[in-house]
This record gives structure tokens, C-alpha cells and sequence, in this order.
């Protein structure tokens, strides 16, 4: 039975729970690459549990707001959410949630998480603000956008 695990000022839910347990059957192995990091299996299941209980501000963001954490899900042979906007400083984790292995690969160079296997994250923290856009290297028809602002 999965439950909500609450106490004043943490929430740990469903969606805690359920990152780990797909976490837990990750099989991807971890690859540092400066400030991005791709990670896998139970370290990808304590990020998660620590980003949520840390700051309930993450997550995709509407039009014209910026986020001080972002996440982006791969699954359908996409990215979801396709564009999005955080802050200067902030991270961004991809998490693979497709039964296929994807890249994230920017496209002005100098950042690949190379090949995410199922349930792999990967996390790369914008240190400038801008445009920055992304695609799958092995699925070059999967695009995405990053806006970076200050």
C-alpha cells in the first residue's frame, strides 16, 4: 500500500514514492560531466526525494515564469514539457521514461548527458541566461527549449 508521508513543512506523495520505485529499477550507470550529471537507479530516487522535500517550487513553468528548478520528462519518443523557463542558477532534470535510450544533447555543443536508459536522470545546472536548445542524438525529430532568465 503506498500512503502520503506528511509532517509540518515536508510532503513526501505519490509521485515520491513512484520516482522511486522506477529508480529503483534503473540499470543506466551514473556520468558526471561538469555542473550536468546523469544519474541513475537509487542515487536518482535520493535526488528526487531531497528536491522535493527541499523546494516545492520545481517543476515545469507557465508562460512568462520562471522556476528556480526545472524538470523535463522523455516518454512517447518526446520531451515533455518541450520549452520551458527557469531562472539563472537553476538546474533542469531530464528524467528517460521511455523503454528506448535518448540523448539530451544541446545543440550549440559542450553538453550531452549521453545515453539515458530507461528511468535514467540527467541534470545540468544554466550559469548564463539565454536560449538554449536541445535534441536527441540518436532520435534527432525530439527538440526542446530551454529559457534561461535572470
Amino acid at each position: 500500500m503506498i500512503r502520503s508521508l506528511s509532517r509540518p513543512g515536508t510532503v513526501i506523495g505519490l509521485a515520491v514514492v513512484a520516482a522511486l520505485a522506477l529508480a529503483a529499477c534503473s540499470t543506466g550507470a551514473a556520468t558526471p560531466a561538469g555542473p550536468s550529471t546523469a544519474v541513475s537507479g537509487a542515487s536518482a530516487a535520493a535526488s528526487v526525494a531531497a528536491s522535493v522535500a527541499a523546494s516545492p517550487a520545481q517543476g515545469s513553468t507557465a508562460p512568462g515564469a520562471a522556476a528556480t528548478a526545472g524538470t523535463v520528462s522523455i516518454q512517447g519518443f518526446a520531451f515533455h514539457d518541450k520549452a520551458i523557463t527557469v531562472k539563472v542558477g537553476a538546474p533542469v532534470t531530464w528524467t528517460n521514461q521511455d523503454g528506448a535510450t535518448h540523448t539530451v544533447t544541446f545543440d550549440a555543443g559542450g553538453v550531452d548527458s549521453g545515453r539515458l536508459a530507461t528511468n535514467a536522470t540527467f541534470r545540468h545546472v544554466f550559469t548564463t541566461a539565454g536560449t538554449f536548445t536541445y535534441h536527441c542524438a540518436i532520435h534527432t525529430s525530439m527538440t526542446g527549449t530551454i529559457t534561461v532568465a535572470l
